[in-house]
């Protein structure tokens, strides 16, 4: 876990009535924190702000459509 607890924590608009989801934290610096909203308490993962970004980037690109 990061040192600096994430902020502002928030899931897709798209995903708003869906309880099975990823919520995304803020961290300082940019980058992202990840959590699963129907376990929260067992943590996130963090990712720089050039691996967020990188994440971003595939996805917009469609690299991850089925």
């Amino acid at each position: 876990m990061s040192l600096v607890e994430p902020t502002r924590w928030r899931k897709s608009r798209r995903s708003q009535q869906e309880t099975a989801c990823v919520e995304v934290g803020s961290i300082p610096g940019g980058g992202a924190a990840v959590r699963d909203t129907k376990r929260r308490a067992a943590g996130y993962f963090t990712t720089t702000a050039p691996q967020w970004q990188a994440f971003l980037d595939a996805i917009r690109q469609g690299r991850f459509e089925r």
